[in-house]
């Protein structure tokens, strides 16, 4: 026999894991060889925060298998058949990617691999069922979540594997995190301009066992508290988990196991899991859908532009609307490179229907500074909010930050935190664009970019030109 490898991408355990057990019997009595591949084309459009939790991640892992894990730099066309030849492997073991550029990516290694005669096996995927699994009666992809998550709760069962012995072969890397740091940003857009990219400190799970430790917390704390307090935004009432999950930290499947039973809580929270199974679904089948709108007519919507727009874009990114909520959600997003999921919703509603601006621009920022950043669930959390996706909330549905503050931060804990110079202003007037009234306002908050009311008219208007253009295309 020949040592396998074991490429790690999206899938940084050990236990739980299908591919590595995979691995492991191919290996045999040679072992695997734990390799990731430092991939500019990954580092280069990420923020400094995720890239930060990425080495924490691998730093992790390398700790719980007791050796090194093997950083190689470059395109991994070629730097995974070099490490094949290296080792004498036989084979190379991944978890499948679902995302269009990892089904690309994978497609150039496998060609280049089988051209050595070594194995390409993909096992798994980083979802409890694989995208493009989940179909309708009538053999078709589904595109409303209902339907999704109806058949989708029928597919099973799913086993959660033990994390398995595994004979370690270690091999010398050629990069190091200081590798990573050098590349990452990169990519970063022009439209960015002056906007901070310092790293933030990791206010969420890092590593498997950090994960496992979140994941038992919640369930013995807050699962079955979790649909009264999920939305509200000043207390720690989710999971704090989509980074783990977003670099396979922890696995969906370990996820459904510890939260079953028929409380509401936990059945909200499983319904969570499906909607980020369903974006995956939906840009498996759609991969344009990562920048083209899926609602036909909100192709024709009007978007500002130029530098007064762009302007504004980075006032909103940087916290400085002068309307609290949205504020307080970019804020947050600034120091912790995470946010609160009932913000981020404000937060693009505001981008996309009070100033009028590409919910591109707003997915880019996001994907930029998240922690978590996810490019099917972070595009199509866009395009929902945007009214231009998939099973969307309808255009006309606006968030108003004054009403959202009132439901989902009635005592302004929120706002408080986040915006300090806020703190000596009570609800309600705390929650008006300004911080409340003229003599209230403190000198160095911001006075409001725009009207809500009258910017909330304009987007309706938008709306109704461009669902009159999209007929007239049709006639």
């Amino acid at each position: 026999m020949a040592p396998s490898i074991m490429w790690f991408r999206r899938d940084l355990r050990l236990g739980d894991h299908p591919a590595l057990h995979e691995a492991v019997r191919r290996g045999g009595a040679d072992g695997v060889v734990p390799l990731f591949v430092v991939d500019e084309a990954f580092l280069g459009p990420s923020g400094s925060t995720r890239v930060e939790y990425l080495i924490g991640c691998l730093d992790a892992l390398s700790k719980k298998m007791g050796t090194p894990i093997v950083l190689r730099v470059g395109d991994p066309a070629i730097v995974v058949p070099g490490v094949a030849t290296e080792v004498g492997a036989s084979s190379v073991v991944v978890t499948g990617d679902c995302a269009p550029k990892g089904i690309a990516r994978d497609s150039r290694v496998e060609e280049a691999l089988d051209a050595l005669g070594v194995e390409f096996t993909a096992v798994s995927t980083p979802y409890v069922v694989a995208p493009g699994t989940v179909r309708s009666e009538k053999d078709a992809p589904l595109k409303v979540f209902t339907a999704f998550r109806r058949r989708w709760e029928l597919i099973g069962p799913h086993v959660v594997l033990p994390e398995p012995e595994v004979a370690w072969v270690s091999v010398e890397p050629d990069a190091d995190y200081s590798t990573m740091r050098a590349l990452q940003g990169s990519k970063r857009p022009a439209l960015f301009g002056d906007l901070p990219d310092e790293p933030t400190p990791l206010v969420v799970p890092v590593g498997e066992d950090a994960a496992l430790d979140r994941l038992a917390a919640f369930v013995d704390d807050d699962v079955d508290f979790y649909r009264e307090r999920r939305d509200l935004m000043s207390i720690e009432g989710t999971s704090m988990l989509s980074a783990a999950l977003r670099f396979g930290c922890i696995h969906p499947r370990t996820i459904l196991a510890a939260t079953q039973g028929g409380s509401e809580g936990r059945t909200t929270f499983r319904s969570e899991i499906a909607w980020r199974e369903f974006y995956a679904d939906v840009l498996f089948h759609n991969p344009s859908s990562v920048r083209d709108v899926l609602q036909p007519q909100m192709a024709y919507l009007e978007w500002d532009e130029g530098n007064e727009a762009e302007a504004q874009f980075r006032s909103w990114a940087r916290g400085e609307t002068g309307v609290p909520l949205v504020d307080a959600g970019m804020r947050q997003l600034l120091a912790q490179g995470w946010m609160h999921n009932r913000s981020r919703m404000i937060t693009a509603s505001f981008l996309v229907k009070h100033l009028h601006l590409d919910w591109r621009w707003g997915a880019r920022w996001f994907m930029w500074r998240l922690v978590d950043g996810d490019v099917a669930s972070n595009q199509h959390g866009w395009q929902w909010t945007a009214g231009t996706g998939t099973d969307a909330a309808p255009f006309h549905r606006i968030f108003s930050p004054i009403a959202q503050a009132e439901r989902f931060d009635a005592d302004a804990a929120y706002i408080h935190r986040w915006i300090p110079e806020l703190g000596s202003i009570d609800p309600p007037a705390v929650f008006q664009p300004g911080g409340g009234t003229s003599l209230l306002t403190p000198a160095d908050y911001p006075a409001p970019m725009v009207d809500l009311k009258a910017e909330r008219a304009e987007a309706l208007d938008r709306f109704a030109r461009a669902r009159d253009a999209a007929r007239a295309a049709q006639q």
